[in-house]
């Protein structure tokens, strides 16, 4: 009896963790602040947001890794394709979270964009696009 248990125990535990890797969530990034339509003062925080990556700085290899390009104005940068790096494209390459973003008053769309260790873009899949209104 004893042994029945243990291999219906052993079912049920086997079966809990290969279930758990079905519900994986994919990866994504995204905007912790602010939100999508937010009306804002200059300077205003952006917070980012990443999950099933790991965040490294520039110049690390690590599969599955990258760090945060934030886009102004624009929109996604296609998969493999460099990440410009100029007034209107910022890159993270310390693998930060956050930063104070300064911009005139008017409607801006804001992309996060994920990239790897070289900048090479993930592509659609890895970015995010929200709309802020800046007020004066």
């Amino acid at each position: 009896m004893k042994h029945i248990a243990s291999i219906g125990l052993a079912a049920c535990l086997s079966l809990g963790v290969g279930a758990s890797f079905l519900y994986a969530a994919s990866p994504r990034v995204f905007f912790i602040e602010p939100q999508d339509g937010a009306v804002v003062i200059s300077p205003f925080k952006v917070k980012f947001g990443l999950e099933g990556f790991a965040l490294k700085p520039a110049g690390d290899a690590t599969p599955d890794s990258g760090h945060h390009h934030l886009i102004i104005d624009g929109g996604p940068v296609p998969k493999d394709e460099i990440i410009p790096a100029n007034e209107k494209s910022i890159h993270f390459g310390k693998a930060q979270t956050e930063t104070q973003l300064t911009l005139p008053p008017g409607k801006h769309t804001l992309t996060l964009q994920f990239g790897n260790g070289g900048h090479l873009s993930y592509g659609p899949a890895l970015s995010s696009t929200i709309t802020v209104d800046v007020k004066p």
